[in-house]
């Protein structure tokens, strides 16, 4: 019999960051509390978008509407990677907010380690660029392992795909 097997990945739906950064843009535009702010939100390259305003508070304000158009178009908030605003031109403050997408090394060893010592015996995990690859000849063992780590923190957000 054939190994069962499943790649676990970490992808955002970029549309739905498109919409909910969109969604967040407009409500900036018209809240009277970010009028004369010069507060506003927008891409920046492929996997990042960039928040202006006149003041640190304010761009952390711009943050927290996009945070909530995320949760409601349910993208997960792990796969933003931001820091602390920074001073910008013309005394506004800038903060730059990248999207990630796959799995990095660092995670995906995590990710098999954590498998290889509190998964089911029998169960193999091996990286495959930015997935990580379970098989095993039991597919009860694979779903204790997508329960295991789906409970885990691991800081990024996990899809399970290619089950067969």
């Amino acid at each position: 019999m054939a190994d069962s097997s499943f790649d676990v990945v970490s992808k955002v739906e970029h549309q739905e960051v498109d919409n909910a950064l969109n969604q967040a843009a407009k409500e900036v535009g018209q809240r009277f509390d970010f009028k004369g702010t010069g507060a506003s939100i927008a891409w920046s390259g492929e996997d990042s978008v960039v928040i202006t305003a006149n003041s640190d508070e304010r761009v952390k304000a711009v943050l927290d509407v996009f945070k909530e158009r995320l949760v409601k178009r349910e993208v997960s908030l792990k796969a933003l990677d931001h820091g602390d605003p920074e001073p910008a031109a013309g005394g506004n403050s800038r903060l730059a907010v990248k999207i990630r997408q796959g799995i990095d090394s660092d995670k995906a060893r995590m990710i098999t380690k954590l498998i290889k010592t509190d998964g089911p015996k029998g169960v193999q995990a091996a990286v495959q660029g930015d997935t990580v690859r379970v098989s095993s000849k039991k597919r009860d063992d694979l779903q204790a392992v997508i329960a295991l780590l789906k409970n885990a923190d691991i800081g990024i957000p996990l899809q399970f795909t290619n089950y067969r």
